[in-house]
Formats: structure tokens, sequence, C-alpha cells
């Protein structure tokens, strides 16, 4: 029942047959702690709860099981599992969706729902607005915000009938599925591309491919290079942050370097001054390779394809191949291989950030076949990457299409 006087808190978008407004209530009423312990020794398997799901502990940390002191928390199926501390506000909220029982971190809050559908629980604690300003509320000093168990079920939402609790859900997980569907399709192109360049390029310390095309079968064997000696340029951007943050040239950083692609979804400007003075050092050419040397990205690569001019960080290395040597295109694949990949992963260092240095990048082998069969081989390889990227963006344009979907199906804050 609404009150005289005040507007009835609904969504944008409703299935037909639902008219009442949703209620303000407490979430303790529709929770249940699960609070089992097993011991250390358990049989069970034992799992992480992060922002990308529930992973299996060895998966999670490198092929390592970190062992809990004493004890570990029992996940029943069907339940949910949250990490309860964040460094920056946001908590992901997982359910235990492997038909049996799992052991976390004994300091995991677990618990079940009652009297409420639990996919529109995760959907509203996991996307909603309103739940994402509360839990970012909760931070109390320290460098660290808490969502303890108890806070959790003080907050107060909107929340409609279960039987529209559920039709919400039922669309949202349809929608999940697509979203999943498109997911594997992209990771499957990945995997057929992986293998097909496990083929189609040498083993280390073999001078032959495993799979050639037809007419280079009888053509010479390849040759080990360093990356120095089949590169003009290898070079990164400045190692000083701009001091101007605004202006007409646009400014790179490894966060826009994708595999595959440049990402200017989140680019920064700077001065022309400082553009000049950064470009006069670094100065990159179309058709360049960028690849990101610093940080968790490292190792992500993509083909310089803007027709204008920018900045780069330092975190970005520029790659220019002598064409009398290597295609810059075969030059790009090569530095995508799992060999190479291995090679920067390993050869990373450093303390707070690890990084490559561009001496060790430029000690780098690579195996070359002649001009001709590079190219074959990058048309080749370039194909499936024409197709990963485009099963990429209808990916990216399901996970869009659901972000709106949840604006609607969830009432805004401005409207409560």
């Amino acid at each position: 029942m609404v009150k005289e006087g005040k507007k009835a808190v609904v969504p944008k978008l409703r299935f037909p047959g639902f008219r009442d407004a949703w209620d303000k209530k407490a979430l303790a009423p529709y929770l249940e702690e699960c609070g089992s312990r097993v011991p250390a020794t358990t049989s069970l398997p034992i799992y992480s709860s992060s922002r990308s799901g529930l992973t299996p502990q060895a998966s999670y940390y490198d092929g390592r099981t970190i062992i809990n002191d004493g004890e570990y928390g029992v996940v029943p199926p069907n339940c949910f599992v949250y990490r309860h501390m964040s460094d920056d506000g946001q908590f992901a909220f997982n359910v235990n969706e492997t038909g049996g029982e799992i052991a976390v971190s004994k300091e995991y809050p677990v618990f079940r729902t009652i009297n409420l559908d639990s996919r529109f629980l995760r959907a509203k604690l996991n996307h909603s607005q309103d739940f994402k300003a509360f839990a970012l509320s909760q931070k109390a000093g320290g460098t660290r915000t808490r969502l303890y168990f108890s806070k959790l079920g003080s907050w107060e939402t909107y929340l409609p009938s279960l039987v529209e609790q559920q039709k919400i859900a039922d669309c949202l997980s349809s929608l999940d599925e697509l979203i999943a569907s498109q997911g594997r399709k992209v990771e499957a192109l990945k995997t057929y591309k992986r293998g097909l360049m496990q083929q189609l390029f040498p083993r280390e310390g073999e001078t032959l491919p495993r799979l050639r095309f037809p007419e280079f079968r009888d053509a010479p064997e390849w040759e080990e290079q360093t990356l120095r000696s089949i590169c003009i340029r290898i070079m990164d951007g400045t190692h000083f942050s701009p001091k101007s943050k605004e202006g007409p040239r646009p400014y790179l950083t490894s966060k826009n370097i994708r595999n595959g692609h440049i990402d200017l979804s989140t680019i920064s400007y700077i001065s022309e001054d400082e553009h000049r003075e950064i470009y006069t050092r670094c100065p990159v050419k179309k058709d360049d390779i960028l690849l990101t040397k610093d940080g968790a990205n490292t190792g992500n690569c993509a083909i310089n394809t803007l027709d204008f001019e920018f900045s780069l960080l330092s975190s970005v290395a520029v790659l220019r191949g002598d064409a009398a040597l290597v295609k810059q295109n075969f030059l790009y694949q090569t530095i995508t291989s799992e060999r190479t990949q291995s090679n920067i992963i390993n050869s990373m260092s450093g303390q707070a950030i690890t990084r490559i240095t561009l001496e060790k990048l430029g000690n780098f082998v690579v195996s070359l076949p002649n001009l001709a069969e590079q190219q074959r081989i990058a048309q080749f390889l370039s194909f499936f990457d024409t197709q990963i990227m485009a099963e990429a963006d209808k990916f990216a344009a399901l996970n869009l299409q659901k972000k709106g979907l949840l604006q609607q199906l969830f009432p805004s804050m401005g409207e409560a």
C-alpha cells in the first residue's frame, strides 16, 4: 500500500499483469546464514570467490592451494558466498552451482535465501545502483571496505512480489545463457587459433613447423633472429606522467592496448606542447606494433590502425620491423604466439609493478620463414582474428543490452 501523496516505486519496464508498487524492506528476514565448517584436511573441492566467479583454488592461485588455518567454510549447493572485504567498495556475490558442497575460506560469508528468488537477489546485489551505493557507504576508515553478513542484512531495498521476482529472474537468466553461449563461441575460436599457431610455428629448438602450406613445403628452414636484429625501432613512451589533463592530443597507456585492438573508450588527452615533446622521442606510426610491457596487462598486443598522432606512456612498447626481413602483420602474430608470450611473462621483474625492459624485449629470439611464407601465414591467421573480433563485438553488445535491461527492470535510486 502506497501512502497518500507518495509516489509508488516501480521500474520503467514491467511485465504484463504486474501493477503493485515495490515495497522497501530490509534483507535480513530473507537471508539464512550457513555456518558449517570442515577441517583443513577436507576432501571437498576448495574454491575461491572472486569477481570472475567461483574458481577452483588451484586454478586461481596458479596451481597452488592455500591452506586455511584449521578449517574451511562450507557452501551448500545453490547458496551464496562472497568476500566480505573490498579495496574499491565493490563486492561480487556468487552462487554455488557445482551440484555439490564446496569449501571456501572460513572468512567468506555463506547464506541462502528464504521466500526470495535467489536469481533475482544475485542480479540486484551484483548490478543494482542502490546496492552499489549501500556498499560504498560501508567504508569506515582504512583502505578496505568491509561488508559483514549482519550488515548485508540491514540493507533496505525495494522488492516486488515473489512472482514478479521470478519473472524478472527468468528473463535475466535467459539473457545470461545467451551471453554465456556467445562467450563460449569466442573462447572456442581463440582456442582453435592457438592450436593452429602451435602447428604453424616451429617449436622452440626446431627449424620447421609441423604444418606448412603446400606451396612452402620445399622452402628453406626457418631462421632464428632476435627482435632487435629484425626491427628498425624498439621504443617506449614517456617515463613521466604528463602534467596536462586535457588538450587536443590523445594519450594512450597500457589500459588502451587490448589483444588485437586499441580501446579508445577510456582515452585521455594532453596539451600540444607535451604531446610534441613525447612524440619527438617516440614517433608512433601506422602499422607499428603496440605491446604492453608493464603491469597485469603485460603481453597485450595490437597493430596501430589509427590515422592520427598520439602520445604513449612508457608502459607501452613500440616495435617497427625491417620490411626487408619481416612482414609487420607476421611480426604481430609472432609476438602473440605462445612461445613469445611465455618469454614475456618469464622475463618480467620488479617489485610493486612488474615489467619487461626494452633490452630484454630486444633479446627475444623468434623464428622467421621467407617473406612470402610470412605473408601467407599472417593472412591466414588474420582471418581468424577478424572472426574472433566480430564474435567478441556480439558478446560485448549482449552485455551492454543486459546492462540497459537491468536499468529498466529495477527502479532507479531517483525514483525511490
